[in-house]
């Protein structure tokens, strides 16, 4: 790759799985202008689409000093049981919103570190969602596990209520870069997950690998990447490590100079991406590869994979609702955010209101650029047609873009091309206006490359 690329384009901007990205909601949105937007969302796509559950489960025993999600850090189990009750209360005031039994199409667990929970717990939290719902074929239901509390028992209890896809935060096997980043977990470790999983008949099994941590080299990669390849996950999610310690305070605990940055990082990516396509996986999205079986994969070439708030999917559904506390809910035309503190969320949820943090309702124009930059990030291209290229701002640097060999602009087709894969949040952010400001874009987001 071009390091003149890399220079130019390694600024700081959105991983855009929304649009607008969070930090640019401008919080006019409220409590009853959003349950008509679930409503109205509801009755339009129920039967035909069904709709999809995160369930954000915070806690976690110990801190992984590179993350970025929002988690609560204890060994006291006794937080289950009051954080169930909040949960399932929040559901019930979704359900009431709905005019008809909801089709679960898609579910998800995210974290924190959902297996934190006892496979008991899991079971009555879960047993009661589900049962509310009638499954639609083909529904796909998926959780994050630890590798070191993911227990036989989880796997048992999640598989009888219909999850086939697990994830697995790998991250790095070097012990070193593993020390750093306070999560120690040995392959012999992984491998035992992965093989209990397969025999129960999961059929998915991700792995996300992260480049660009402290001390990270590339024989850390290779290392890594071997001793995946063995495992053969399904899929594997190989993104950049998000330095943002002004916003998480974890990340506080190494300095910048222990992190490879700039092509020394970008040197990591390539070596993994060459690593895994001589494997026979396809890149089929943003830092996303999968083996030709998989369901992600299928949907990448059928042009029917998705990307919301729980990154990539294989099928798309208009309502997704969030539940937990710092979760995001999507109606198609509006988003939401939970509280983002425990007590907060589940005092909220205690008094008889959705546990409302902030929110935005989309504009005719945001509906539009919401869609065309879904498509970039999905299939590298997408119909410009709603817009006068010959008016708009951002045509200099679509042009400068196809100057580099990134993109290609036919009529008001663009195709990313190969060369500009890494640089497709930088084709998103020249048609967002929201990231003209740099010097405020530099303070919310880690940076691209």
């Amino acid at each position: 790759m071009s390091t003149s690329l890399i220079r130019k384009y390694n600024v700081q901007g959105p991983r855009y799985t929304s649009y607008p990205a969070v930090p640019h909601w401008t919080n006019e949105l409220n409590v009853d202008t959003w349950t008509q937007s679930v409503q109205n969302a509801f009755k339009a796509t129920n039967s035909e689409m069904g709709i999809s559950l995160y369930i954000h489960l915070p806690f976690c025993e110990s801190l992984c000093t590179y993350c970025g999600c929002n988690t609560r850090i204890t060994v006291n189990h006794a937080v289950e049981e009051p954080y169930i009750q909040a949960v399932l209360a929040e559901w019930a005031m979704y359900l009431a919103q709905f005019d008809d039994k909801p089709q679960l199409a898609e579910l998800h667990l995210g974290g924190g570190t959902p297996t934190f929970f006892s496979p008991k717990n899991l079971h009555r939290l879960l047993e009661s969602i589900i049962g509310d719902c009638t499954l639609p074929e083909g529904y796909e239901f998926g959780f994050e596990g630890h590798p070191n509390n993911t227990s036989v028992e989880h796997l048992k209890v999640l598989r009888q209520l219909g999850f086939t896809r697990l994830s697995l935060g790998i991250q790095d096997f070097d012990p070193v870069v593993q020390k750093a980043i306070n999560r120690m977990q040995s392959v012999e470790q992984v491998a035992h997950v992965v093989e209990e999983a397969r025999l129960l008949g999961y059929d998915s099994i991700n792995f996300d690998i992260i480049f660009g941590l402290p001390f990270q080299q590339e024989s850390s990669i290779k290392q890594t990447l071997e001793e995946t390849f063995k495992l053969r996950p399904d899929r594997i999610a190989f993104y950049g490590y998000a330095h943002v310690p002004w916003k998480h305070a974890g990340q506080r605990r190494y300095s910048e100079k222990d992190l490879p940055a700039g092509l020394i990082k970008r040197n990591l990516y390539e070596l993994g991406k060459k690593m895994l396509l001589d494997e026979g996986y396809f890149e089929i999205g943003m830092d996303h590869f999968a083996l030709p079986h998989d369901g992600l994969y299928k949907a990448a070439m059928n042009n029917t994979m998705h990307r919301n708030f729980m990154g990539y999917t294989s099928r798309r559904t208009q309502l997704m609702i969030g539940l937990g506390c710092s979760s995001i809910s999507d109606s198609g035309d509006a988003f939401v955010q939970n509280k983002k503190v425990v007590e907060d969320y589940i005092s909220a949820v205690s008094d008889g209101n959705i546990p409302f943090f902030k929110g935005h309702k989309l504009s005719t124009t945001e509906m539009v650029l919401r869609k065309t930059i879904l498509e970039i990030m999905c299939h590298f291209k997408a119909d410009l047609d709603w817009i006068d290229l010959d008016a708009k701002q951002s045509l200099d640097l679509l042009h400068e873009f196809i100057a580099d060999g990134i993109l290609e602009l036919n009529g008001t087709h663009l195709q990313v091309l190969e060369q500009g894969k890494p640089f497709v949040r930088n084709i998103c952010m020249a048609l967002d206006p929201n990231v003209v400001d740099k010097a405020t874009v530099s303070q919310q987001f880690s940076k691209i490359v």
